[in-house]
């Protein structure tokens, strides 16, 4: 059956392999038939900065912020690729997160909750994949520093919104791996989508 995915890719050059797991990405999920709602965030120069005057819900947003709002509340699954920059998303990626993921389209508060309880999550989204690329080598991400991006994702993130099939995959190290081994590493991007997003 096919579904709507929004595709989100937030990496400044195009020869990175972030570029390269979602291009394989766009190509795997139309394949399967799906509709993609595709977003190259650096090229798009997508403007990270939440202006005061969209704060409040119900605010009224530029049409292309419109649309992204539009294209998210409606996708079936949801797939972000980005590098762990500093144990998080680029500054692309969470302004994008901070004007699109926003009250009354991602989540909202219940009747009587001025904004200290828990949101009820509103994207329909059944699942949302994230593929991340690091230069960490896994035990120390894991030791050191905690994977703070399967914190954000998972629980700050897609949780609060409603999307509780979370799934994150990170390929490590970049800067030493191998044409074989990123070639490798594509194959299982398909094989993930087509897990969670057949056709």
């Amino acid at each position: 059956m096919p579904l709507k995915i929004s595709l989100i890719l937030a990496h400044p050059n195009p020869a990175s392999f972030n570029h390269a797991i979602a291009g394989t990405a766009l190509q795997t999920l139309q394949y399967h038939g799906h509709q993609v709602y595709w977003h190259d965030l650096y090229s798009e120069r997508f403007d990270p900065l939440l202006p005061r005057g969209e704060l409040d819900r119900g605010a009224p947003l530029p049409e292309f912020l419109q649309d992204h709002c539009r294209e998210v509340s409606q996708a079936d699954g949801l797939v972000v690729v980005h590098p762990n920059w500093w144990g998080q998303p680029p500054a692309i990626l969470k302004g994008w997160i901070d004007r699109v993921l926003r009250p009354g389209v991602a989540y909202q508060f219940l009747d009587g909750d001025d904004g200290e309880g828990v949101p009820r999550g509103l994207l329909r989204a059944q699942a949302a994949i994230v593929f991340n690329t690091s230069n960490t080598p896994r035990p120390r991400e894991l030791t050191v520093f905690g994977d703070p991006l399967e914190t954000i994702w998972k629980n700050c993130i897609f949780g609060l919104c409603g999307v509780n099939n979370v799934f994150r995959k990170n390929f490590e190290v970049i800067v030493t791996s191998t044409p074989a081994l990123r070639e490798g590493w594509l194959r299982e991007v398909q094989e993930i989508l087509g897990r969670y997003f057949p056709g």
